[in-house]
This record gives C-alpha cells, structure tokens and sequence, in this order.
C-alpha cells in the first residue's frame, strides 16, 4: 500500500467521471473507446483523445489528434506537455481533471486538518467549495488574500495586514481601501457560484475580515 502512495494520481473534477480518481503508475488512455484506462462516455471526446505517459523525467500528456481538443490550464494542446502538481486538464468540453503528485496534495476533511466547507492545498493552489473545486483557480491575489484568512480562520485580520500580504510591503502605501474591497467583493463572487447559501468572507467593521468556515454538512 505504501509503494502505490508514490504514485502520481489522476482525478476526475467537473464532468461524468466527477470523483473518480486513477493511479499514474503506468500509460493512461483517455478517450471513448471501451479499451481506454479512463472512458469518457461522450460524443465530443474522441474514442482515442489524449494518452498520459510517466517516464524518466516525469509525466506528459499528449492530445492524439482530438476533434476536440485537449486543454492544459485553459490553453489547448499542441504538443506533448510535462505535468506539473496542481494541472488542470480538460478533455474536450466534457471532462475536467487535476493532476495530482500524490494523494497527500489533495485537501480531504477526514485527515482532521482542515474539515471545513472550504479547503485549501498551498502547493497546489487548489480551492475546494463544498467538495467541488474552484475553476478556472483563483488568481493570485485572491488565493493569497484566502490562504492568509484560511490560516487564521475565525480571526479578525485587519485590513493593513491583508494589504501587506496581497501586494506586498513596498507597494501597499499605494493601496487604497476600495482596491481591496473590490477584491474581496470578487473572491466572494468566486466562491458563492459554488455555494450560494454561505458567505464566508465577512467584514467586521471598525476591526478587519475574517473568514467564517462551517464545517461540512452544516
């Protein structure tokens, strides 16, 4: 057991395969065709659409001439491309996946860490909303902006503090209240599409912001 843990890991994110997850210890072909490793049951992916292949340097992926493309971060495939933690993958327009180095990258409430609706992973720069994941991430002011009130969270962080860690100490002079208040109000936006019925970010005037994570099935 202890060995296949060192295996890279493959799991399915948005799309009909959500959940399921494969082991990169070996050649992964991904299409429709019943003889794949990972079968995707629709009509926009090829029986043969992409094929992830570990070797000696690390793992690739490669699109072999989709009808509809493979994605990698957003950007369509041209050629083969070294997988790096935290990658996201599309198949077409069907299927979403994220690349993962090893189980331990992906965020779980039973390792007793974190068991909150909302889970984070640094390395990954993955954000998970009541176990789904946050696409397209973040960018980097917000998962910074998050990370800082995930780390403390229940705890009043003022303004100046998340300001300095934003945008850092030499530019913060130059930041005004309402360029911080507008990303705070998008991070929201990010994380209500998933969960509309919880605000998680919340102001407390005269002091700071504080993050107001439940814990799930709450």
């Amino acid at each position: 057991m202890e060995h296949d843990e060192e295996f890279p890991i493959l799991v399915a994110q948005d799309g009909p395969l959500k959940g399921q997850r494969w082991q990169v210890s070996h050649t992964l072909m991904i299409g429709r065709d019943p003889s794949c490793d990972v079968q995707v049951q629709d009509r926009q992916v090829s029986r043969f659409h992409a094929r992830i292949t570990p070797n000696a340097e690390g793992v690739t992926i490669e699109d072999l001439g989709s009808k509809n493309g493979t994605n990698h971060n957003g950007v369509e495939l041209a050629s083969p491309i070294m997988l790096q933690d935290g990658d996201l993958l599309g198949i077409a327009l069907a299927q979403q996946f994220i690349y993962l180095t090893s189980d331990a990258t992906m965020p779980l409430a039973e390792s007793g860490a974190r068991s909150g609706r909302l889970l984070m992973d640094q390395k990954s720069r993955q954000v998970w909303v009541n176990q789904q994941q946050v696409t397209p991430p973040l960018s980097a002011q917000q998962f910074k902006l998050l990370w800082m009130l995930y780390k403390k969270q229940g705890q009043v962080i003022n303004r100046s503090d998340l300001v300095s860690e934003v945008w850092g100490q030499e530019q913060m002079a130059g930041v005004s209240d309402q360029a911080l208040d507008a990303l705070i109000r998008r991070l929201r936006d990010r994380l209500a599409v998933l969960d509309p019925s919880h605000q998680y970010i919340n102001t407390v005037r005269g002091h700071g912001v504080r993050l107001d994570n439940p814990p799930i099935g709450e």
